[in-house]
């Protein structure tokens, strides 16, 4: 029986020699709501947990928001240099006066769209948020219309958003495996941005900011992707890393 086997894995080929040899460990049971993890190429799922069930994403809710601007600045509808004035609502909700992450923006000062992309990535600001988000929409209500369609598009099906930089709300929800979809939509798409994400500081109006993606410093094959936190949703993870021409995302909320 054990040669009549051999013979019959051998003439299936090497693939099913080694298939029968590899012994894959179960998935790693982690304290967190629910997880995923995607071979980026391939779309396979390594692992999973509970990938979609909707859950609060916080602050990686503004991984939509950038992509939604990559690809205002791909279609030259908007450019790293122009100047965005920072509006009243940009300013309060951003954090001037809710306490929340801020960039550090000035009322009525006009910043940069690189300066601003740099400080939703790394400092993960909510006032650069917001008035990108004003910038493309007009208003962040009409940008939220947009991240709803952008969602719909790349097949989020259990996804909703409800403002562009993750405040939580009933109606601003997600699932692991949808925020899989956009970061390799990110990553696949805009190359030439995705880079931000790598960036470990980025100093604005003499303050010096720093990614609190930690990752970053302790693993050199990680390039991103962002971090998320609010005393409801808890901390909220979407990574990625690339290795021997190998690339996995994972999120983890």
């Amino acid at each position: 029986m054990k040669k009549l086997l051999c013979c019959l894995l051998l003439a299936l080929g090497p693939a099913a020699v080694f298939a029968a040899a590899t012994v894959i460990p179960p998935p790693p049971q982690i304290p967190a709501n629910g997880y995923i993890l995607v071979d980026h190429h391939s779309g396979r799922v390594l692992a999973e947990q509970r990938a979609d069930e909707r859950m609060e994403p916080a602050s990686i809710t503004k991984v939509m928001t950038a992509y939604i601007v990559f690809e205002a600045l791909r279609d030259k509808r908007l450019a790293l240099t122009d100047k965005v004035k920072v509006s009243e609502y940009a300013w309060r909700t951003g954090g001037a006066v809710t306490d929340g992450s801020t960039s550090f923006l000035e009322l009525g000062s006009e910043v940069p769209v690189e300066d601003l992309i740099k400080g939703m990535i790394v400092q993960s600001g909510n006032d650069a948020t917001i008035v990108l988000a004003e910038k493309i929409g007009g208003t962040e209500g009409g940008f939220v219309t947009i991240m709803n369609e952008y969602a719909r598009r790349l097949g989020m099906e259990n996804t909703r958003f409800a403002n562009s930089w993750g405040n939580p709300a009933p109606d601003h929800y997600t699932t692991a495996r949808d925020l899989a979809t956009l970061a390799s939509a990110l990553i696949r798409e805009f190359p030439e941005y995705y880079k931000w994400y790598s960036l470990r500081e980025f100093t604005w109006n003499k303050h010096r900011q720093y990614n609190r993606n930690g990752l970053l410093g302790r693993d050199p094959s990680v390039d991103g992707i962002k971090t998320g936190y609010t005393s409801s949703a808890r901390f909220c993870l979407m990574t990625s890393a690339e290795r021997n021409g190998m690339r996995l995302i994972s999120v983890v909320l």
